[in-house]
């Protein structure tokens, strides 16, 4: 059995610990909003936060993050108020087909927790997640929305 603190709720999870944390996430706890996209770790798509820093969970084994605060696009607002940059997002009307939006909002949120107002270069340089619909124009002016939110 491994502990599991996601999202502010414990879980006791029976999965081998070389698992993926993604398919953890998905398969067992339910929680689908963290998706697959390639499975090595370099589109963002299953972005999530392990102790308040960006993870790509496609690539982390359960065994490794035992005991350690995370959190998934389920756990972003705070009861039913979007987080900062969930809001800017809709105002903003980022997301086309919207598959890669969870990830690209936790690494949006943990950049702007590190950098509240990031000029355009360390948005380029910390936001490497991949739109394969090309929305890279709505993100960037949500995310200066959101620093101002």
């Amino acid at each position: 059995m491994t502990s599991l603190h996601v999202n502010g709720k414990a879980y006791q999870v029976e999965t081998d610990p070389q698992t993926p944390l993604l398919w953890v996430l998905r398969e067992t706890i339910g929680l689908t909003g963290t998706k697959y996209g390639c499975g090595i770790g370099q589109c963002g798509a299953c972005t999530v936060h392990i102790d308040g820093q960006p993870v790509r969970s496609c690539s982390v084994q359960l065994g490794s993050v035992a005991g350690q605060p995370i959190t998934t696009i389920e756990g972003l607002a705070k009861g039913s108020v979007l987080h900062p940059v969930q809001q800017a997002w809709i105002d903003h009307d980022v997301p086309q087909c919207g598959y890669c939006q969870s990830g690209m909002i936790m690494a949006v949120a943990a950049l702007l927790k590190e950098k509240p107002q990031p000029s355009d270069a360390e948005i380029d340089q910390a936001i490497t997640n991949i739109c394969r619909c090309g929305t890279f124009q709505q993100v960037r002016t949500a995310i200066h929305a959101a620093a101002k939110a």
